[in-house]
């Protein structure tokens, strides 16, 4: 049992760290830009009719910033919809960068798109397996059968971890083969913030990471929980 809390504690931690890096780095690049013409929402609208993009549309969200392929949709948090930070600016970039993506049919996205909603289905089976598994025991009488359902619930969750951690690839091309060429050759940016802005589309791309990492936590919670 000590050992498996400190395995626990570990992956709190490991799980932690890079949800607060992303934060950090997004939150130290948050001020108000008086210097700066328009909020990221207006950026990202701005740069979609560029590209001749102009059915993508630009809304508010409170789910976090991603780009929606299924209803061609960007989606910015409120304080980088409205606000004139450079984390604004270059996270609405970010996200263009992956309507860009579909755009010109990059299949990476696509697939990505796909394992994101099978893993949602797929994580609710396996939290169910794993809720029913002691209760197939009492009725059963087979221990047995509680580990292999066990078994079977940890590997349908870690499923998500799976997915996370290939989209790593589609993240990076949104940021440094998408967004990062666009805000250079627009001249977008003065020569100073662009080490910041490659440090915002690092965290931007490394937020699927942590999402992973919080995914393995929740694994190791069910562990914890059922005593496995």
């Amino acid at each position: 049992m000590a050992i498996l809390l400190i395995i626990l504690a570990i992956i709190v931690v490991l799980a932690l760290l890079p949800q607060f890096w992303v934060k950090r780095v997004i939150d130290a690049h948050s001020a108000e830009r008086p210097d700066f013409p328009g909020s990221g929402g207006e950026f990202a609208r701005h740069l979609l009719d560029e590209m001749k993009l102009d059915h993508v549309r630009v809304e508010e969200t409170n789910q976090g910033d991603h780009y929606d392929p299924a209803t061609k949709t960007v989606r910015l948090l409120p304080q980088h919809l409205k606000g004139h930070s450079l984390s604004a600016v270059v996270i609405a970039a970010h996200e263009v960068g992956h309507a860009m993506q579909d755009a010109t049919g990059y299949r990476p996205l696509a697939h990505r798109t796909r394992m994101a909603q099978q893993a949602q289905w797929i994580e609710t089976i396996g939290s169910a397996v794993m809720i029913l598994a002691p209760v197939m025991m009492i009725f059963t009488k087979a221990p047995f059968l509680l580990v292999l359902q066990l078994i079977a619930g940890m590997v349908i969750l870690s499923f998500t971890i799976l997915m996370h951690a290939l989209t790593l690839p589609v993240e990076f091309d949104a940021s440094f083969s998408r967004a990062m060429p666009v805000l250079k050759a627009g001249g977008y940016l003065e020569e100073k913030d662009l080490r910041s802005a490659r440090s915002i589309l690092r965290a931007a791309a490394f937020t699927y990471v942590a999402a992973a990492a919080m995914s393995l936590l929740n694994v190791m919670r069910w562990v914890r929980v059922l005593r496995f």
